[in-house]
């Protein structure tokens, strides 16, 4: 089973960036869909941001188009770069692996363990 290390939450000023980024124990094969999912205190799951490793294509939740960024630097980590933060950005954010390219949470299937981001005003 492959394992997923989600890294790179922290405390960060409103307008402020950071990058989560998340190591994979294997490679990432061409077929997988990587991607970042959050959740907020007592709020559902929701989906950020998926990429389809082998061909870069990704998409977006609405809310955070224009700011936050899926990306790929190797064959086994995969990023989210997240600018202009905003306060409902604060969540434990995690990343996901699975086959299909989906903002479907309960259809990925290897999980990382969860790096809080707290966005304060």
């Amino acid at each position: 089973q492959v394992q997923l290390e989600d890294t790179g939450g922290g405390l960060v000023q409103a307008g402020g960036s950071l990058t989560l980024s998340c190591a994979t124990s294997g490679r990432i094969f061409s077929s997988a869909v990587m991607a970042w999912f959050r959740q907020a205190p007592g709020k559902e799951r929701e989906f950020v941001a998926a990429m389809r490793w082998g061909v870069g294509r990704s998409m977006y939740a609405d809310s955070v188009k224009g700011r936050f960024t899926i990306s790929r630097a190797n064959a086994n980590t995969a990023y989210l770069q997240m600018n202009n933060l905003k306060s409902e950005d604060t969540a434990v954010y995690f990343c996901a692996r699975g086959v299909d390219f989906t903002a479907t949470a309960s259809e990925y299937r290897d999980w990382g363990q969860g790096t809080q981001v707290t966005v304060t005003s």
